[in-house]
């Protein structure tokens, strides 16, 4: 259950769907200051009154002193792509996220909270649920998904140095303001008709509102009693099938359903293909990547853990939170994502 100790929590990202969320649920959290990491202010919520530390998470001298005078750090900043760009993800992400973790560790932060996702542990085949803990090895073609893997290594290896390690397992995020992941790629390829059923929508979704994103991140910076590496499951209550997800964005959009099912080893062919004819292709990402079939894959992560340890219950409806991102979509004319992050 939450402490009574006062915090100083440091929220990287601050101005991005991920960061903003924590930001607010950590304002609502008593003895908290929050402090507020982004590279412009411009977007902060009206009502964050605490400090605001202005820089680049790229720059060393940056991360070296960003990370002063906290006692918790919530890091939602990151730099992802749902395909290819290894060498982007390495030196925009990971080697800064490692330098960020040492640099928490030389200056006696008790605590860093790591944004990751339920895909860092192994698909299963069988229908059984995934514990907090299990870890999976790389893709091979997913980079931003095999440095969270290692991130997650490097966090269980560093744990006894004097800073609490805690890895999130984020269930796919919905809600107003995402611009990146499962969401955002699928519904504007609904619309092109070629979309199939991946072995006929019976795998679940690990979803998980915007709002409950937030209070997962606020319970794991206040919470008391933590072991030295921690890994919690974040997603919502329910795991709807995928085909229960298309079937509410049609009926909520008026796009038609698929009107065929593929196999999954299919749907990975199909989307190797579509990477590697990329450069020839039009378009500012492919159709299909073998990133978007992974997520697609069953995924039954329940919170019990977290709920046991951090108090977490989720609260939101996935089918209110979907309904809200999709009029967010809507009001842009459903655009057609990037799968990457601007470089």
């Amino acid at each position: 259950m939450p402490g009574t100790t006062p915090k100083c929590v440091l929220v990287t990202g601050a101005t991005g769907f991920l960061g903003g969320n924590v930001l607010k649920a950590l304002m609502a959290q008593p003895k908290v200051e929050v402090v507020a990491a982004c590279r412009s202010c411009a977007k902060l919520p009206a009502a964050f009154k605490g400090e605001v530390r202005i820089g680049d998470l790229l720059n060393p001298a940056y991360r070296r002193d960003v990370v002063q005078g906290v006692d918790v750090i919530c890091h939602a900043a990151s730099w992802a792509a749902m395909w290819n760009h290894a060498k982007l993800e390495r030196a925009r992400f990971f080697e800064p996220n490692i330098d960020l973790i040492e640099q928490s560790i030389r200056h006696g932060v008790k605590r860093f909270i790591q944004a990751s996702t339920i895909a860092i542990g192994e698909v299963h085949h069988d229908g059984s649920a995934h514990d907090d803990r299990s870890s999976t090895r790389h893709t091979g073609f997913w980079p931003h998904l095999d440095r969270l893997i290692d991130l997650d290594h490097h966090m269980r290896a560093n744990s006894q140095r004097g800073t609490q390690m805690v890895t999130l397992r984020l269930g796919n995020f919905i809600g107003k303001g995402n611009r990146l992941g499962l969401l955002p790629a699928l519904v504007p390829r609904l619309r092109t008709y070629l979309v199939p059923w991946l072995a006929g929508g019976r795998k679940r979704m690990p979803l998980v509102a915007d709002t409950d994103l937030g209070m997962g991140f606020a319970l794991a910076a206040v919470v008391d009693g933590l072991d030295g590496y921690e890994s919690f499951n974040i997603c919502g209550s329910q795991f709807p099938t995928m085909r229960e997800v298309i079937e509410f964005i049609a009926a909520e959009t008026g796009f038609l359903q698929p009107l065929y099912s593929v196999p999954y080893p299919a749907g990975y062919a199909f989307g190797w293909l579509m990477e590697k004819l990329h450069p020839i292709l039009p378009g500012s990402s492919p159709f299909l990547t073998r990133s978007i079939v992974h997520l697609s894959e069953d995924w039954l992560c329940p919170n019990d853990y977290a709920q046991q340890k951090l108090g977490y219950v989720a609260q939101k409806d996935w089918r209110t939170a979907v309904r809200e991102h999709l009029a967010d979509l809507g009001a842009q004319g459903y655009p057609w994502p990037r799968l990457a992050q601007a470089s």
